[in-house]
């Protein structure tokens, strides 16, 4: 079906037209049989089949039409995710009236307060830290909110935010009351429950079931020695050098040493970790979507937060230890139906996560000798990159002083005063202060992580067991 064969109104039929779109997706198409009836719905859907647009065009009518009071919230997992909604919304909805904003961590608080103080954004788009931060501030009433969107739930859920959206959730009107669409890769026992306990009987979309690769990517696997993945990974990109490429590894050590090799052997590259500060690494997706920079070496954080349009390739140069990650990894290339081509290379580290990895998916990745591709010499070799070593040039790092003068001066400025008085009210008040906002570890046991929350917001929280599905 077209978009105009949809009731929708004339100015979101314009900004979707001044962005290329006529035809609608399948989910698209499923999606607003329902969510523009005012209907919930709790959609799976692949990355990259056009699920942010059909959540977008949905909340503009509902909000231009009238049809529901208040404000729209959308949870994202990650910060990169949430900009990439925020630039669609703007791209799409150029022509309403709507206000905007975008909210997340790892940057500063002045810009995305006075965003808020200005009181008229209509449609608030965030990470759940930062939005609970402002929530619990008052300076987001989650009361407000009339419209709710959960994308990429199960990656929210395995990155530990069921409780953080559960509180947010308990702040909100209830399910009667608003419209609340989630949507997720799989539709797993978490999902469900939160469709169950917080949605107003949804309407269940499944996409594909039986399908979680897109068929349009072409996949290889090739099996190499780890001493050699370099020279291959060189073999790989020299045969499609017009084309960009996004590298994937399974650390951040990973991540800047590939970087930093290809940069040896005359590739120019960016890596993107968790580490870096947030400005850097906006500044580094957006080289990469706008061509300026060829190859983007990446952890999984970027697996689910760049859209790009037209990328010619991605590389697991590891093999992912999670098979999902796996299916996230590719789907940054063939979007909306597009031809793409992923690679991944198999070391000894990582390949006993093959057969489980293609029992997921369904089906066996082709494999191709690694002399195939010809193994280009490494001008790296030898070389040692450490990425706790890297010196900030604005702050060099200070050479120690000797061990007797350092230890001298240690004993001299914290030896307690004899029978000096202990604060031991200043002593609690930083011991919660550090609890609340120390991250919990995701091997932590369901007991330990219940009674962090606990402490943390100061009320009970049901987890769902990962393994078994059941309360706890």
């Amino acid at each position: 079906m077209k978009f105009s064969e949809f009731n929708l109104d004339q100015d979101i039929i314009r900004g979707i037209s001044e962005a290329g779109f006529k035809e609608c997706l399948p989910v698209q198409e499923e999606t607003f049989c329902h969510a523009l009836k005012g209907e919930d719905v709790c959609v799976q859907s692949q990355t990259g089949t056009g699920k942010t647009a059909a959540f977008l065009v949905s909340i503009f009518q509902a909000l231009t039409g009238g049809k529901r009071n208040g404000k729209c919230l959308i949870i994202a997992p990650t910060r990169e995710l949430a900009v990439q909604i925020e630039t669609e919304a703007k791209l799409l909805g150029r022509f309403l009236k709507l206000k905007t904003g975008c909210f997340y961590g790892g940057v500063g608080y002045r810009k995305q307060e006075e965003l808020l103080e200005k009181g008229d954004i209509d449609i608030l788009i965030g990470t759940p830290g930062r939005l609970i931060d402002f929530g619990r501030q008052g300076k987001i009433r989650f009361s407000e909110i009339g419209i709710l969107v959960i994308d990429e739930a199960d990656r929210l859920f395995d990155m530990g935010f069921l409780p953080d959206i559960r509180w947010m959730l308990k702040r909100m009107p209830g399910y009667s009351e608003r419209q609340t669409m989630l949507f997720s890769a799989t539709l797993g026992s978490r999902t469900r429950q939160i469709a169950w306990e917080h949605m107003n009987d949804p309407v269940e979309i499944i996409l594909n079931p039986d399908r979680v690769t897109v068929d349009a990517i072409s996949q290889a696997i090739y099996h190499v020695e780890s001493r050699e993945k370099m020279s291959l990974l060189l073999g790989i990109l020299k045969k499609s050098e017009k084309g960009n490429a996004l590298i994937f590894t399974n650390t951040k050590k990973a991540a800047f040493m590939v970087a930093k090799r290809l940069e040896h052997n005359g590739y120019s590259s960016e890596y993107l970790i968790g580490d870096l500060p947030q400005n850097k690494r906006q500044e580094n997706i957006e080289d990469f979507k706008s061509g300026r920079l060829q190859y983007l070496v990446a952890t999984d954080v970027a697996a689910r937060g760049i859209h790009i349009d037209n990328l010619d390739l991605v590389v697991n140069f590891d093999l992912p230890e999670n098979p999902e990650d796996y299916v996230h990894r590719i789907g940054r290339t063939g979007r909306t139906g597009k031809s793409g081509r992923a690679v991944t290379l198999a070391c000894e580290e990582f390949v006993l996560g093959l057969e489980a990895l293609e029992a997921f998916i369904d089906m066996k990745i082709p494999v191709i000798s690694a002399y195939e591709a010809s193994l280009e010499h490494d001008e790296s070799s030898g070389m040692q990159f450490s990425l706790q070593r890297k010196v900030n040039d604005r702050h060099p790092v200070r050479p120690r002083q000797k061990a007797v003068h350092r230890d001298r001066v240690l004993t001299a400025s914290r030896s307690p005063r004899k029978n000096a008085p202990v604060n031991t009210e200043k002593k609690r008040k930083t011991a919660r202060k550090k609890d609340v906002i120390r991250r919990i570890s995701p091997d932590v046991s369901d007991e330990d992580r219940l009674a962090f929350y606990s402490r943390k917001y100061g009320e009970n929280f049901n987890v769902v067991s990962h393994q078994t599905g059941r309360d706890f």
